[in-house]
């Protein structure tokens, strides 16, 4: 896992992959260029009225008969002509420019905030299908971070990074050849560094994308510590550890602070190098220029409009090797989004997959192994089976495999070995979201969205109606509670659904439960964590709800147990004893304890 998650891909491979992702927006991408191909044009009519200013104007030389055509009749041949010339052109071309940079500005944005949104979404999607198992490794944040911050690389490289560096090549090239018009000699010299700045570029490029990748993943680490901080407030205040996560946010931050530091070192140094070689080469063109100039090879005007033309030359030679360097951070982050966007669903879905509308709900485990690492087994050669409708309570010590059982029902990770059998049909035989619909869950931390009760209700259906909402809360003993509230059903539950008690979280777990309306239930320690007041009513609903469904309860508290139909106990991820003799069981694990 860390070796996939630490794949690099090389620059034309991800660009390549970019823009086959960048496709839907060819249009908008190329309106984007077409606008950056206006400026070279642009580019290389501003220094055209300082020529013909200094040529014309002060100099006494004829305007050309392209330029003679817009001058009034009334100015014709007279130095106010060539003035009104110089000036309409300085205006229009500055006009002309601004509006450009406006429109390109523009839709430059538009197009670049629609890639990154859908990427953005492509990579949310796509960690929802990726299996549990790698978000357990990973962690959430670094998820979180892929899709916020390195999800917005597209844009980056898309719109601000490729764009302009075809636009500058081709400045480039035009800038070249007006030169080389004007005196092949001077663009000749000028050019001469471009080579050296393309090996800088070459050599400072890897070591750039090594950086940024280091300096990323230190700050994914920084991230973690304030969700795990800032999600475990409580803890933190209850055991005074302020300080220490204080501290350990600083250790962090401060690691991922000395590797933004070098990595901008060593662009900084890139950028230094290029400065150099770039005005080593304007003193060489500044040098023979002046020369020429002097001994009447090159006019006054013609020195200054190549030296104009020259910092438009080395404007895009400095804007394609920097450009070249600042992508890498760009380019680290597209490495690490399309490194999750590679990750493949451990519970891929088969081609001939098949749909079931609803199941009976029979389950049958053939010796079934599994484990989270390959070298500590969790579940080994566990086999058993249930009739459709049936109540099996799973008891067992903490860490026997109990969780894992369920997860495995659900289809959330398959087993390493054996098979899980539903209907008499293998599960991985089944399309998952037909068997997920097959499933209703209810966790010991019962799991609630920032919105109103009635949405999380509503949560395992979206389209219940109101009445429906209503119906599923009486069943799971709510109502009563939810109708106290000022706001009733439009109540917000807060963060987490903090702003509710345990037992009523719970319940609220149940009456989205009873909407689903699944053949099989299951039930992680239900009444783990509320009073025995709260627990008769929590146990009096899942009675309501597992009748006639096939019930998966797994409790710590026996007498939660005391209901179910049959016993299943887990030791050390075996199964130790199946039995129908619930009363019997319970009897023999209360005496095992006490002694």
């Amino acid at each position: 896992m860390e070796d996939e998650t630490r794949r690099t891909y090389d620059d034309f491979a991800l660009c390549r992959r970019l823009l086959r992702q960048a496709r839907p927006f060819w249009r908008h991408i190329a309106g984007v260029l077409l606008l950056g191909f206006l400026a070279m044009p642009l580019a290389l009519l501003m220094p055209l009225p300082l020529k013909i200013g200094v040529d014309s104007f002060v100099g006494d030389e004829p305007l050309s008969s392209a330029l003679s055509r817009f001058v009034p009749d009334a100015l014709e041949g007279s130095s106010a002509g060539v003035l009104f010339v110089t000036i309409a052109l300085l205006l229009v071309t500055v006009v002309a420019t601004e509006v450009q940079r406006l429109v390109s500005s523009v839709l430059g944005t538009y197009t670049g905030e629609r890639l990154e949104l859908e990427f953005r979404s492509e990579l949310f999607r796509h960690a929802q299908r990726v299996s549990l198992r790698y978000h357990d490794a990973q962690g959430t944040t670094d998820s979180l971070y892929r899709i916020f911050n390195d999800g917005s690389s597209i844009q980056w490289i898309g719109v601000y990074g490729v764009a302009p560096l075809v636009t500058a090549a081709l400045t480039l090239v035009g800038m070249v050849v007006v030169t080389a018009l004007i005196d092949a000699k001077l663009a000749l010299v000028a050019l001469a560094i471009a080579p050296l700045l393309l090996l800088l570029t070459r050599l400072y490029r890897l070591r750039l994308r090594r950086g940024w990748i280091d300096v990323k993943e230190l700050e994914t680490q920084s991230m973690s510590v304030l969700q795990e901080t800032l999600g475990a407030l409580r803890l933190v205040k209850a055991f005074g550890r302020e300080d220490h996560e204080h501290d350990r946010f600083r250790r962090h931050s401060s690691a991922r602070l000395g590797a933004h530091v070098r990595v901008l070192l060593i662009d900084g140094s890139l950028r230094v190098l290029v400065g150099i070689c770039v005005g080593v080469g304007t003193a060489a063109v500044l040098f023979i220029g002046l020369r020429d100039v002097k001994a009447g090879a090159l006019t006054l005007g013609e020195f200054l409009l190549v030296m104009g033309y020259l910092t438009q030359l080395y404007g895009p030679l400095q804007t394609i090797t920097q450009s070249l360097a600042a992508l890498q951070a760009s380019l680290a982050s597209a490495d690490r989004a399309f490194t999750l966007l590679d990750q493949d669903p451990e519970v891929p879905e088969r081609r001939d997959a098949r749909s079931v509308k609803r199941a009976t709900g029979a389950v049958a485990f053939r010796d079934v192994a599994f484990g989270y690492d390959q070298a500590r087994p969790v579940l080994e050669g566990v086999s058993f089976e249930v009739e459709q409708g049936a109540c099996v309570g799973v008891a067992g010590e903490t860490g026997a495999g109990k969780s894992t059982l369920a997860s495995l029902l659900a289809r959330f990770y398959d087993p390493t070995r054996g098979s899980i059998l539903l209907d008499g049909r293998d599960l991985r035989d089944y399309r998952l979201t037909d068997l997920r619909d097959q499933f209703a869950f209810v966790f010991q931390d019962p799991v609630l969205f920032s919105t109103s009760i009635a949405e999380n209700i509503s949560y395992a259906r979206p389209d219940a109606t109101d009445a429906e909402i209503r119906t599923a809360a009486e069943a799971a003993n709510a109502h009563a509670f939810i109708a106290r509230l000022a706001d009733g059903y439009d109540t917000p539950v807060g963060d987490r659904g903090l702003r509710l008690s345990v037992g009523e979280r719970q319940r609220l777990a149940l009456a989205r439960a009873f909407l689903r309306d699944a053949p099989i239930l299951i039930l992680d320690e239900p009444t783990s964590s509320v009073d025995i007041k709260t627990e008769t009513q929590i146990v009096r609903a899942i009675e309501r709800l597992a009748s006639g469904r096939t019930t998966f309860m797994i409790a710590h508290r026996l007498s939660t147990l005391e209901s179910c139909d049959m016993l299943l106990e887990i030791e050390g991820g075996r199964v130790e004893a199946f039995s129908s003799d619930v009363s019997g069981a319970l009897r023999r694990r209360l005496v095992a304890a006490a002694g």
